[in-house]
């Protein structure tokens, strides 16, 4: 560890299977059986109780799959309207602490409570009061981690849960890294795991044998993160204005669709959803990327950059049909959606942009 680094009281707070949680709270006889929130016939699990856990079910998880693993699965349809309420319940008593509150989503934050406004010097009773207002405000459970950083925070909150906390303090953090599996380490996914294994990295301890040159000739630019993390270094700050730097909006159908009338109107309603949401929040972007999901669910994704930006739902909706014009082939379509980046905002503010959907579709969030 870096002791000349500025040593933070960062926490990160993850409340416990969200979406269902929310669900079993509003309906009781759902308490203690296995849901997902999502679309039965179509579509995936947006999340899963713990006790549909317990049988492998998981969020992203293709539906038909999830029942086959548990099939007294219930699923119950998403209501995003509600789980924004009471994340906005939640975010307000993160506030009550410290303004230094960065949302990764509806469901999770990180506090920097180095400095904070109840003058309190211990970070891990800060994590005890919040999770215990949570509760008593919607009685819904929430896990926490603490540390001096951002990535070791969040490796923190997975420990005890549901509704626990670890705190990894900085004479003990060390040896934690070293003990770490490396696909738990920020930024390392399934592929540079796999590269990882092959070449002797299992653990912290392995990682931090490896010199920097030797990193970075094996990862390139990353090799240095990896360097630096598993010393500890993560000097990236709790950002309480997190600039979006998209929007997207997407669709999976009950039914593949293949009819070319049927497209364009998806692809207009699609359209018009996102232009409403951009002008509620004065957004405009200049590249707009269509994405396809086929029925065997190969992806295919397009981007159209303009030098001015686009304005109108017309204009979404004919660069759409550009865009889909130059699939590579006609296959029945299980998912579209439409995208926008490189947006005019350095306003520090986060958009989140949700669709109205029946119950047999799901919605990304």
């Amino acid at each position: 560890m870096d002791f000349s680094l500025p040593l933070r009281k960062i926490i990160h707070v993850d409340m416990d299977a969200f979406y269902a949680s929310v669900e079993q709270h509003d309906n009781p006889t759902l308490k203690g059986k296995p849901i997902a929130v999502g679309g039965q016939h179509r579509g995936v699990v947006a999340a899963a109780s713990y006790e549909a856990r317990k049988y492998g079910v998981r969020s992203a998880m293709p539906s038909k799959t999830a029942k086959e693993k548990c099939p007294h699965l219930i699923f119950v349809p998403p209501r995003f309207a509600r789980y924004k309420e009471i994340s906005k319940k939640i975010r307000e008593i993160f506030y009550e602490y410290t303004d230094l509150v960065e949302p990764l989503s509806l469901d999770e934050a990180y506090l920097d409570v180095t400095e904070n406004k109840k003058g309190m010097e211990s970070a891990n009773l800060i994590a005890k009061e919040i999770r215990q207002k949570i509760f008593e405000q919607t009685g819904l459970t929430a896990s926490a981690g603490i540390s001096v950083n951002k990535f070791l925070a969040k490796v923190a909150s997975d420990i005890n849960k549901p509704n626990g906390q670890k705190t990894i303090h900085p004479d003990k953090m060390e040896h934690f890294l070293e003990e770490l599996p490396v696909e738990k380490f920020y930024g390392v996914g399934k592929v540079t795991a796999n590269k990882m294994f092959s070449l002797g990295i299992y653990k912290g301890k392995d990682l931090k044998k490896r010199s920097l040159e030797d990193l970075v000739r094996l990862f390139g630019k990353s090799g240095k993160h990896y360097y630096n993390v598993v010393r500890g270094i993560h000097t990236s700050e709790v950002k309480p204005h997190r600039i979006q730097k998209s929007v997207a909006v997407e669709r999976t159908f009950f039914e593949d669709l293949l009819d070319e009338q049927q497209i364009n109107e998806k692809l207009e309603s699609l359209a018009q959803e996102i232009h409403q949401r951009l002008q509620k929040n004065n957004i405009l972007g200049r590249t707009l990327t269509l994405k396809i999901k086929y029925k065997d669910f190969s992806l295919f994704t397009r981007s159209i950059t303009r030098e001015d930006y686009f304005s109108s739902p017309e204009q979404y909706f004919n660069t759409g049909r550009k865009l889909w014009e130059l699939r590579p082939f006609d296959k029945a379509v299980r998912l579209l959606g439409l995208s926008l980046s490189h947006l005019n905002t350095e306003e520090k503010k986060q958009i989140s942009v949700q669709l109205k959907i029946p119950f047999e579709e799901f919605e990304n969030e």
